[in-house]
């Protein structure tokens, strides 16, 4: 199986659990397969374990019950194979763009003699060639968050994992980073986990959306996505662009006429965010 296939298998993630506290239920029961090379989105309430799921796939947290596979193998901690991009770029603030792509590769020793030719393709992938040498502080909000996704590609992962990439941005911005980040998938494709809480954006980037309920954390739905590859801005006015995203709300707030049911009320939901 390929190491780009993520599986998890009735995955509970409880926090804080001792012999005198239950402890938090951030996900309840969770299994979902993810194929090589598949673009899935993760949508929910605030609080639903989104951010959770990420950390577990990446290894960077162990789950409570259950257990998480990349390929074949189960994850037991951090991999090459995982890429993570946060919501915050995060990046070293004197230090120049070529020097905080490379970062993860110097940091581990792994630099070698294709190390700074990768980074440049990849910068270059993403609009900012000749920008090597600016520090983060001379470049825009959107151009920092592109050297953040060309740092988790350094390693050239087969899974790329992505906690809200552009919620800082503003809707022109985030549009575009919509597309400069479509184009490097189809140039080099990656298995992509991408949280957000913009069902416009999730609709427009995935192959899959998957939709989870309040906490404790639970797939609600699995929406899959009926749009051709290239996408287009335009697409949004497509019935299949309508479809799924009423689909995906009517799971994220429910009938506020009639009531929502408790693990999806209403005060709990986020804010929608015109992305696409």
């Amino acid at each position: 199986m390929s190491e780009g296939t993520v599986t998890l298998e009735r995955v509970w993630q409880i926090f804080g659990a001792d012999e005198e506290d239950e402890g938090v239920t951030a996900l309840a029961d969770v299994s979902l397969s993810i194929a090589d090379g598949e673009f899935v989105s993760l949508v929910g309430p605030s609080g639903c374990g989104k951010s959770t799921m990420l950390r577990l796939i990446s290894g960077l947290v162990v789950p409570s019950r259950g257990r998480i596979l990349l390929g074949d193998k189960p994850v037991t901690g951090p991999t090459p194979d995982v890429g993570f991009v946060f919501q915050a770029p995060t990046l070293l603030p004197w230090a120049n763009v070529l020097d905080n792509v490379l970062f993860p590769l110097r940091m581990l020793g792994e630099i070698g003699p294709d190390s700074i030719d990768r980074a440049h393709d990849l910068l270059a992938l993403v609009g900012l060639s000749g920008f090597e040498k600016r520090r983060p502080d001379e470049l825009s909000g959107g151009m920092q968050q592109r050297v953040a996704i060309c740092r988790g590609l350094i390693r050239d992962p087969a899974v790329l994992l992505m906690d809200e990439p552009f919620a800082a941005l503003d809707a022109l911005t985030r549009e575009e980073m919509c597309g400069h980040l479509l184009d490097l998938w189809h140039r080099q494709p990656k298995t992509i986990v991408f949280v957000t809480h913009s069902i416009n954006e999730a609709v427009f980037l995935s192959d899959r959306v998957v939709v989870m309920s309040a906490r404790p954390g639970r797939i609600a739905d699995e929406v899959p996505v009926d749009l051709p590859r290239k996408r287009l801005m335009e697409m949004d006015n497509r019935d299949e662009f309508h479809h799924a995203t009423q689909r995906i709300r009517a799971h994220i707030y429910g009938s506020r006429d009639k009531g929502a049911p408790p693990d999806l009320a209403p005060d709990t939901a986020p804010k929608l965010v015109r992305s696409a």
